[in-house]
């Protein structure tokens, strides 16, 4: 009776503040990590891979340009007499340093998620399964050779070969090599979520028969390798709008560029082929084209440091919007199963009698609540005075709301929702005893289920369902509050035993009785009134409504189907993490747009190191405010400093801008003094410094 809340409990992810997170805690060697960027940074040099950000590839054609010139320094002409073969070498070296930075930033970003890929890798285990055939015979085969819809026979100490559900037994199954929780997790046949089993996890006690749900190399473990190592990373639509306007930012500056031979030839000051070169680079955006990669990726990295997998950035960006969070009640905000507490009989009958109907209308329910209320009734003395082999089970459904037992002889068991029950005896003719009304609401005023039990068209008593809310969710949900989310609770239970739980919680709002078309309707209401929604649950019913929310947020407990809907999955089973999900968003939109701010600002003070010198003959010298040595010198300096900002940079990007909590104004005024203000002074004063040792050193 108290294994399965204790279980769950624990692997709820609440008051576990020394779990040993696989993916948070994963070991990564910075040697190791550094190696591997600096490896992959000139991997990427390849044209496939630099095309793919339009900025960076300018510089690229501008990098092998300056080479041919670097080559045959004469190759133009007269122009050129100014600019010696170390100039034109020192420039290519620069502009090759400033796109290999750039790969380096994205390589370091990926290599901690593939670090992590790594851990999980070393997680899967080839084993030996005990396959089991329709005749029931046992046989031993290579984990590799499952397919999905194969039976496998697990014991105590046997590795689970791939995902699957359990639809035959009880068995504590240790789930360390993926969460990293080190307390088991009791998994049983009949139930939607405590069914579900992952490859690569181990069976610690009793024993399982599984239902293979995946092929090989299609599991869980397989999925978080392939989105950690970035094999199925795509844009997000923010991503991609600033890609295009950095693109068009860059195709003006290029038309610029290449009418600036014309107006210099006008005004008797020739520029050379490479300075123009220099100047586009100057000119563009690399900074934040050099790191915006990195921290799309990043943002990935943290949310798997938090123990959660989100299948795509656009799922973690759109967290960042989210107004409303949909909740489905058990096993989200309560622990999980319900089980039966109590038998109060009514109706003048004993509690023997009343546990021995309770018995016979439970004998075909095989889920943990229905195994619940036989071990109930049988610790009461309720025996079997019926042939099962005789009798026919009634499945729950949402229509009928009730399950049950034809017996022998015309007669029906039944147990359900009390409302339901009443209807059911009702068209029997029967009447419900007076005293129904006040048990009903004394349950549902204590925060549990009532369901009612009658033989025909007499109702013989209630059993008490008892409901654990998860410790701590009251004040994460006050911090939504804070963060301006609003929380709605759906749930099957009754108006009363909803609003308790509603009460105990801390939502904001919520809806009884909800079926779950209801919850696709309650997603469309709040989207249709302009709000992004989060929807978390883990139940198949939950499905079709965690495909429609913008963020669909599954438990690691929840079943195979609520895990294909979602695009995010908690291995913590905690559905408050949103809470961190949410800051993620906000914290990976905030640091593109700072850098984004920074990288413009940028360009005030390079275009007073460069325009005075390249117009020499219009006598410009008095906007020569940084009073730099020469025209090499301010070239060189400027594009030295453009390929060292994104190097300088590299750990904000990965680690992410600090969150304020402030109003839109107070942001963006905080933000506009700090890197607005801020990309303004820094090149006037970097560039004056590398200025200064150019010329100590007299490179040119």
């Amino acid at each position: 009776m108290n294994v399965a809340p204790t279980s769950k409990a624990k692997s709820s992810g609440f008051g576990t503040g020394d779990r040993r997170q696989t993916l948070k805690k994963a070991k990564i060697n910075p040697k190791r990590l550094y190696l591997r960027a600096i490896r992959d940074a000139f991997v990427k040099l390849h044209p496939r891979y630099a095309i793919k950000n339009p900025v960076m590839f300018l510089v690229w054609l501008g990098t092998l340009v300056t080479l041919v010139f670097t080559i045959a320094p004469n190759l133009v002409g007269p122009a050129q007499e100014n600019n010696p073969q170390l100039f034109n070498g020192l420039l290519t070296g620069i502009l090759f340093l400033t796109v290999w930075l750039a790969n380096f930033a994205e390589a370091l970003a990926e290599g901690g998620g593939k670090a992590q890929a790594e851990a999980l890798r070393a997680k899967k285990s080839e084993t030996i399964a005990k396959k089991l055939a329709n005749d029931g015979t046992i046989s031993e085969v290579p984990s590799m050779s499952l397919r999905e819809n194969d039976t496998v026979y697990l014991v105590a100490g046997d590795i689970i070969p791939a995902d699957g559900q359990v639809i035959m037994g009880v068995a504590s199954v240790d789930e360390s090599a993926i969460t990293g929780e080190t307390v088991p997790i009791l998994k049983e046949s009949g139930s939607d979520v405590a069914g579900s089993v992952i490859g690569s996890t181990r069976v610690i006690s009793d024993e399982l028969i599984v239902r293979i749900t995946s092929d090989p190399d299609k599991g869980f473990i397989d999925q978080m390798i392939a989105l950690l190592e970035g094999k199925e990373r795509s844009q997000t639509p923010n991503e991609i709008t600033l890609t295009v306007l950095l693109a068009v930012l860059s195709l003006v500056s290029l038309l610029v560029v290449i009418t600036l031979p014309a107006l210099a030839y006008y005004v008797e000051s020739p520029v050379s082929v490479t300075i123009l070169i220099a100047l586009l680079v100057a000119l563009i955006p690399t900074t934040i084209a050099g790191l915006l990669s990195a921290i799309g990726i990043a943002g990935m990295d943290r949310v798997a440091q938090f123990n959660i997998i989100a299948t795509s950035g656009r799922a973690v960006e759109a967290c960042g919007d989210v107004n409303t969070l949909i909740l489905d009640k058990t096993g989200t905000i309560t622990l999980g199963n319900r089980l039966a507490e109590e038998l109060i009989p009514v109706n003048g009958h004993s509690l023997e009698e009343m546990a021995h109907i309770a018995l016979a209308a439970s004998i075909f329910d095989d889920t943990p609540e229905g195994k619940s209320i036989l071990r109930l009734a049988q610790s009461l003395g309720a025996q079997f005075d019926f042939d099962p082999n005789q009798a026919v089970g009634v499945e729950f459904s949402e229509d009928t709301r009730m399950s049950g037992t034809n017996l022998s002889g015309g007669r029906e068991a039944r147990k359900g929702a009390v409302g339901a029950i009443r209807e059911f005896i009702r068209l029997r003719n029967g009447e419900a005893p007076p005293e129904l009304n006040a048990v009903y609401k004394r349950i549902s005023q204590q925060g549990g289920t009532p369901l009612a039990v009658c033989l025909d068209a007499e109702i013989y008593g209630v059993i008490y369902l008892k409901d654990i809310i998860k410790p701590g969710i009251r004040e994460r949900f006050g911090q939504l509050r804070r963060m301006g989310i609003s929380t709605i609770m759906l749930t099957g239970d009754n108006q009363i035993t909803a609003a308790v739980i509603a009460h105990a919680a801390g939502v904001n709002e919520f809806i009884a009785e909800a079926t779950p078309e209801e919850k696709v309707s309650v997603i469309h209401r709040e989207q249709a009134a302009g709000k992004v929604v989060a929807m978390t649950g883990d139940g198949t019913n939950d499905a079709p409504a965690l495909a429609k929310a913008n963020v669909g947020v599954v438990m690691n407990t929840g079943t195979q189907a609520a895990k294909e809907a979602a695009n995010i999955i908690d291995l913590d089973s905690d559905p408050t993490k949103l809470i961190d999900i949410v800051s993620i968003g906000q914290q990976l939109r905030i640091t593109r747009g700072v850098l984004t701010i920074f990288s413009l600002a940028n360009h005030i003070g390079k275009y007073f190191a460069l325009i005075p010198f390249i117009f020499t003959a219009a006598n410009l010298q008095s906007l020569n405010i940084m009073n730099l040595s020469s025209a090499n010198s301010a070239v060189l300096s400027t594009l030295i400093y453009n390929a060292l900002t994104i190097p300088a940079l590299i750990p904000l990007a990965l680690r992410g801008v600090q969150l304020k909590y402030l109003t839109a104004n107070q942001l963006l005024q905080r933000h506009l003094l700090i890197y607005g203000l801020g990309g303004v002074i820094a090149p006037f004063i970097a560039i004056k410094l590398i200025d200064m040792l150019i010329a100590t050193t007299g490179w040119v």
